[in-house]
């Protein structure tokens, strides 16, 4: 089985007794995710296993399956593999259907079921974590991936006002526009034409923008004095996104990190039937952000 164990409960508690979970994706190995629910778990009593698994795109279902006769429990599902998760899935909560997009597995007794806690995650970051109140925002989303479809419900369900959805490739934002059923209050429009959509209230990266090809390049008058930014990545990842809001002037730029650790509370819910806290959590990771290199 591929990754390591984190958890300290490990070496103390029976092997037997100890509960197996892991982030999967590709690469993985940078992942804070281990962290924060070793964290979780020494904060509730709770012995886990939680593992690092990297899964080549091409391997994803074989390592999926193999966790799983293992004696896997959960999941979380990270970069790129959240579109695919859907298809490993038996069953979909309502969040993940709406996404079409899964970022938590959930072992039940007919397969996986497959939920995304991306989107309120993020809401509850934005909203109590950050103090934004995100009702009527005009909202810019860029990239309509695996991330954008897991929070786009979420933002809706929040009360942002119009939801513009640009992305590289034109039918993805469509596709992504279609599956929200929404057109009175979500347009998809091209990328080339970004310059013509005006300001926004919030705008929101989900693309992997220092993995790849680099950001989009964004103007500046898509920002006004009330803008919160927000890139759902954090560390390395976020700082091109970012250092292009404080250019534009923006109120607030918001990295990914709030947003990480509270899915992943949403996640352990899921898992262990009770919620952590989160704050003392994502201070510690806060405080070391030299360490924090990329986002799940």
């Amino acid at each position: 089985m591929r990754g390591s164990p984190v958890s300290d409960f490990a070496s103390v508690a029976n092997p037997a007794l100890v509960k197996r979970f892991a982030v999967i994706g590709h690469p993985v190995a940078h992942s804070l995710s281990p962290r924060i629910h070793a964290a979780f778990g020494r904060q509730l009593g709770i012995a886990l296993d939680y593992a690092a698994m990297d899964a080549p795109p091409e391997l994803f279902d074989a390592i999926v399956a193999e966790f799983a006769a293992e004696g896997g429990l959960g999941a979380n599902v990270t970069l790129p593999h959240k579109n695919r998760a859907v298809s490993v899935c038996t069953t979909l909560s309502e969040r993940a259907r709406r996404a079409g997009a899964v970022n938590t597995l959930v072992r039940t007794a007919t397969g996986w079921e497959g939920d995304n806690t991306d989107g309120v995650g993020l809401v509850r970051d934005l909203t109590e974590r950050q103090g934004l109140d995100l009702r009527s925002r005009r909202t810019l989303l860029i990239g309509a991936g695996g991330a954008a479809r897991g929070v786009a419900p979420a933002l809706l369900d929040a009360g942002i006002g119009d939801l513009y959805i640009v992305n590289r490739t034109p039918e993805r934002a469509d596709a992504l526009a279609d599956a929200l059923a929404m057109p009175g209050r979500v347009h998809p429009r091209y990328l080339r034409d970004i310059d013509t959509l005006g300001t926004f209230d919030l705008i929101v990266n989900a693309t992997s923008a220092a993995r790849a090809d680099g950001l989009p390049s964004l103007p500046m008058a898509l920002a006004n004095p009330r803008t919160a930014a927000v890139d759902l990545s954090y560390g390395e990842v976020a700082i091109p996104f970012l250092a292009w809001a404080r250019a534009a002037g923006v109120h607030d730029g918001i990295d990914g990190l709030g947003m990480l650790v509270e899915q992943a509370a949403e996640s352990f819910l899921r898992w262990h039937g009770v919620r952590p806290e989160t704050d003392e959590v994502y201070e510690t990771l806060r405080e070391h952000r030299a360490e924090l290199v990329t986002a799940d």
